[in-house]
């Protein structure tokens, strides 16, 4: 490292020869989001780069439009630097791809409105883009369950971002933010590639190669190329930024006023006249501002929201987040109870909501158990007037009356014994009637069982052998004399093959419509005869062909 030069020498100022550049942005007060504790603590690192030759471009709690000017210096001033370095802590959102930092008027946040209250995060990567293997980008993200994002198309924190080449990209908290760039980052002639790598509080993605050296020494230039500095001094603006911190710390109108009274052209006084009217549109801000410094955790305001909705206040759900349904809930309590209607809560109304709720939980729980104790009492009484009996009727009862009862469990499972006793005994007597069924084999005990059991074991048995014994009959006679006619008929081939598609085509199923006569087409032709009162030979005599094929085949039909 090079050591500074006592005579003749001095650090040079940032007007005359600043050829890097760094955007530090620290977002702590937001006039209408939840503080992000530690986050304009990355300004104090502005003295440590600008003794590395950097030109700095830094503001704490900037507007919107404050923000854009610095950060369209900050391009402006990227073309002729040798190194560039952005430095963003705040709350962040993004749509998945494209990611802002919200400045200090952001409130109400959409998908489509985001960018008038934020600075593009993507927009700076492109510009750090013109720097590659020199350019950093480093992000203090705040806590993401701070911001009530439903419905609105975004999320808090950063989004998968595409990483130019050769660009760094390290996301962490505020504080280890802060931590970083007064420490390692701004370190002169530092290897810094491993340390940041093995770094488990660092999020680091894009260009990190291990022995990579960002800062160079301290720029030293001799005291007779400086020329002598043009308006405000150095003390001068160190005066002014001091005043302007106690400002911003007591955060009043006052304050602000005492300002603009001292620097009527200082650096921040459209920052101070946009917080005086902030403070002045904000009805509740005192009211606010004292609930703020309670630091209420999630859990906190989730018990917050439990005791209002136990009291009948509707917070539109429990989760932690003071959205406009708490807030609506809150002022609803306060009415009731005789405080204004600011929406935000002090230690006393928290604690005096808080015993409201235990008052009134405990007078739940007591109802709850009187009204168990009245109910079991019923159910006890209806149960010494029905199930007690032991018989089934009062089973039935009880259970139509209790099914999740006391005494269900025994109404139950005694039911299920007289059920399954019930069942043997009806199962003994259908067997034993089909006993007497088959060993009869008449059409008549078979009829007898149906009228009995028509759903029992043996029904479908009994109905088929009533089919069988009441179809017509065929004596041998009758089929060798059909199958003689058949074969004076000569079906075969072509003939056979229509013959099917005849059968077919009245709804009938001769199988294959092959040409051959077989099973299943003399099955078909049983059918149609026993249909139209012909003798169900399954052969094709004299009367099935004047019937079936006369007219569709010819066939010659000899006397």
């Amino acid at each position: 490292m090079r050591h500074l030069l006592i005579s003749g020498l001095m650090i040079l100022p940032l007007s005359v020869m600043a050829q890097d550049m760094a955007l530090v942005l620290g977002q702590e007060r937001y006039e209408d989001l939840d503080r992000v504790r530690g986050a304009d603590n990355i300004l104090a690192a502005q003295d440590r780069l600008e003794r590395l030759g950097f030109e700095v471009l830094a503001r704490a709690n900037g507007r919107a439009d404050v923000v854009r000017d610095l950060a369209v210096a900050f391009r402006a001033g990227a073309a002729d630097a040798d190194r560039l370095v952005v430095s963003l802590s705040g709350h962040f959102v993004t749509d998945g791809s494209r990611t802002w930092l919200l400045t200090a008027e952001a409130g109400a946040l959409d998908l489509f409105t985001v960018q008038t209250t934020s600075v593009s995060v993507d927009s700076i990567l492109q510009v750090l883009a013109s720097k590659p293997g020199q350019a950093v980008l480093l992000l203090g993200q705040g806590d993401g369950d701070d911001l009530d994002l439903d419905g609105t198309g975004l999320r808090a924190g950063v989004g998968a971002a595409d990483i130019p080449q050769g660009v760094t990209v390290i996301s962490t908290d505020p504080g280890t933010a802060a931590d970083t760039l007064s420490g390692l980052l701004t370190t002169p002639e530092a290897v810094i590639g491993a340390r940041l790598a093995s770094n488990r509080e660092l999020d680091v993605s894009g260009y990190l190669p291990m022995d990579w050296t960002l800062m160079p020494s301290e720029v030293i230039v001799d005291e007779a190329e400086v020329a002598p500095p043009a308006g405000p001094t150095e003390d001068d603006l160190t005066a002014e930024a001091e005043l302007w911190d106690q400002a911003t710390a007591a955060d009043t109108v006052e304050a602000y006023r005492t300002y603009i009274a001292r620097y009527p052209e200082g650096r921040f006084v459209e920052d101070a006249e946009a917080q005086i009217a902030a403070i002045r549109s904000e009805p509740n801000r005192d009211a606010r501002l004292t609930e703020e410094a309670l630091n209420l955790s999630r859990d906190q305001r989730r018990d917050i929201q439990s005791d209002l909705t136990l009291l009948n206040y509707n917070t539109r759900g429990v989760d932690g987040i003071f959205g406009p349904g708490s807030r609506g809930a809150i002022t609803n309590w306060q009415q009731s109870n005789g405080f204004p209607q600011t929406s935000y809560l002090d230690r006393d109304q928290i604690n005096l909501l808080d015993a409201q709720a235990g008052r009134r939980q405990a007078e739940i729980e007591a109802e709850e158990a009187r009204e168990r104790a009245a109910a079991e009492a019923r159910d006890r009484a209806y149960w010494a007037e029905t199930g007690a009996r032991g018989d089934e009727p009062g089973y039935r009862a009880y259970l139509e009356r209790y099914p999740e009862g006391l005494f269900a469990n025994i109404a139950s499972a005694r039911l299920a014994t007289i059920e399954d006793s019930r069942r043997a005994e009806a199962e003994a007597a259908d067997r034993a009637a089909w006993s007497i069924a088959d060993s009869e084999d008449t059409l008549a005990g078979y009829r007898e069982y149906l009228v009995a059991y028509p759903d029992g074991v043996f029904a479908a048995e009994a109905r088929t052998r009533i089919e069988a014994a009441s179809g017509p009959q065929v004596t041998d006679a009758q089929r060798a004399q059909a199958r003689a006619e058949e074969e004076n008929l000569r079906l075969s081939g072509v003939r056979a093959q229509l013959l099917e598609l005849r059968l077919r085509d009245l709804g009938l199923n001769p199988g294959r419509l092959d040409g051959v006569i077989d099973d299943a087409t003399r099955s078909a032709i049983a059918e149609y005869q026993q249909a139209e009162g012909i003798t169900p030979t399954g052969f094709v005599d004299r009367r099935t062909a004047i019937g079936l094929i006369s007219g569709s085949i010819n066939i010659t039909i000899s006397d």
